[in-house]
């Protein structure tokens, strides 16, 4: 059976879904789209940050480029709402840490941020975490 063919009996135990071949990669795809879309929308949401004056809400609101960056956000929220759909959330959420490999390296480019060891190993680590919780969700504990 499908994902578009769930029985009732899979909303009480979901480990039941057999999922199409295809799907995983699909779902993986979809998510690290959220993860650009993701880092997209903290760079225009810094930027637009950085040309409010005060703390006017309203300006918040107004501003074009926080109000991009959240729209983004409602983009990759659907996106990952599908990706849901065709892959298990364990092996799914890990991949969101991706987003901060993206944004550190979009600092890099568009606010002149420096990456230090520290910044680097961090970013080494998220990317090594991903690919061995990846690798581990074939399998049960």
């Amino acid at each position: 059976m499908y994902l578009e063919e769930i029985p009732l009996s899979a909303a009480v135990d979901p480990t039941h879904i057999e999922r199409k071949p295809a799907s995983r990669g699909k779902a993986i795809g979809m998510m690290l789209l959220c993860t650009l879309l993701g880092a997209a929308g903290q760079v225009l949401i810094k930027m637009g940050a950085a040309s409010l004056h005060g703390q006017n809400p309203i300006a918040m609101v107004l501003n074009p480029q926080i109000f991009a960056g959240y729209a983004l956000y409602g983009m990759m929220t659907v996106l990952f709402v599908f990706a849901l759909r065709e892959e298990e959330l364990s092996i799914l959420y890990p991949i969101i840490a991706l987003t901060y490999v993206w944004v550190a390296g979009l600092a890099v480019y568009f606010f002149h941020e420096h990456l230090n060891v520290y910044k680097l190993i961090g970013v080494a680590a998220i990317v090594a975490g991903v690919g061995v919780l990846g690798r581990s969700g074939g399998g049960k504990l």
